[in-house]
């Protein structure tokens, strides 16, 4: 039997690429592929790992006449046309465990550095500046947190505020019961988080359900001053609504990792008119989609996605 052959696209812990070949996979590992030179080798592989660079859809599946697997290095799978590779009978694996502590600690991390003001307090303090009384800061003990799903990354986050004396809760349309590890976290409806959380951390897919569900009308339905938290996909959050929350104070401020165009060369004019406003924002924590990006979820997620193809024997 031929050896499977195997294109990585996208960096990967050296991990997977060893695994892969201890298993006798032929693994060509090449991060420069972009989709338009994809198109003309891709029908030349058994199995694709990608990152979100690469877009699987319904054309480039097509071509793609030996694949049987897809593996996505994270995560998301909005970047995969599902319905499409299931009907070719080609299998899809994600590794979300493998970043959801990362994300969870970023997250953790920007919502403290937002409540006392540590990012203007820094600036302030590198520029000769002492000023205690307009950087006093608020305190996450006793506040709601709302978390709106209770997945991978929504657990890890949920796990991290156990001990902090918080009211959490949280709504997960698919998700019956929660685990005993999260018997502290109470289940509830979307118009209680809305209501009552000061806090609403967003840990969603993007589907056609979620796409710009932060939007005028929801914004309108929370507690005045809310923090909106989104660390899962950009367009989950109307952009613009969320500015127009800020500036009213309705929305007291964000942590944004995501966001809706995160190509920054190929803003339209309305986007840098956009992004201008809110990147001049005080009351905003804002991070390069990074929240799973650390040293140690590299290596994780290269282990799950491995575990995942090896179970799914196309090795």
């Amino acid at each position: 039997m031929s050896a499977k052959k195997i294109l990585v696209t996208d960096k990967v812990h050296p991990i997977l690429i060893d695994s892969l070949r201890a298993y006798g996979a032929d693994v060509t590992y090449d991060t420069t592929i972009d989709n338009t030179k994809l198109d003309e080798i891709i029908h030349l592989y058994d199995g694709i790992v990608i990152n979100s660079k690469i877009i699987m859809d319904p054309s480039r599946i097509d071509k793609a006449s030996r694949l049987t697997f897809i593996g996505r290095l994270g995560s998301g799978l909005e970047i995969i046309h599902l319905a499409h590779a299931k009907r070719k009978n080609i299998a899809v694996y994600n590794s979300p465990e493998g970043n959801r502590n990362a994300v969870a600690e970023h997250e953790f991390a920007m919502i403290l550095c937002l409540l006392n003001h540590i990012i203007r307090a820094d600036r302030e303090v590198r520029a000769g500046h002492w000023d205690r009384e307009k950087n006093r800061g608020t305190e996450l003990r006793g506040k709601t947190v709302g978390i709106i799903g209770l997945g991978h990354t929504g657990s890890s986050f949920a796990e991290k505020l156990s001990s902090w004396r918080l009211n959490v809760i949280s709504y997960d349309k698919y998700r019956k019961r929660y685990p005993a590890n999260l018997r502290f976290v109470h289940k509830t409806d979307l118009q209680t988080v809305m209501t009552n959380a000061d806090i609403i951390s967003l840990h969603l897919p993007l589907t056609d359900e979620t796409d710009m569900m932060v939007n005028d009308a929801f914004l309108s339905r929370c507690k005045n001053g809310v923090i909106i938290s989104n660390t899962s996909r950009g367009r989950i959050v109307d952009t613009k609504a969320l500015i127009r929350g800020l500036q009213s104070g309705k929305v007291g401020g964000a942590c944004l990792d995501v966001f809706e165009n995160e190509k920054p060369e190929t803003y339209s004019e309305e986007e840098k008119s956009m992004y201008h406003q809110l990147f001049g924002m005080t009351n905003v924590v804002l991070s390069p989609h990074i929240a799973g990006w650390t040293h140690e979820s590299l290596e994780s997620i290269a282990k799950v996605l491995f575990e995942r193809i090896l179970e799914g024997k196309h090795l």
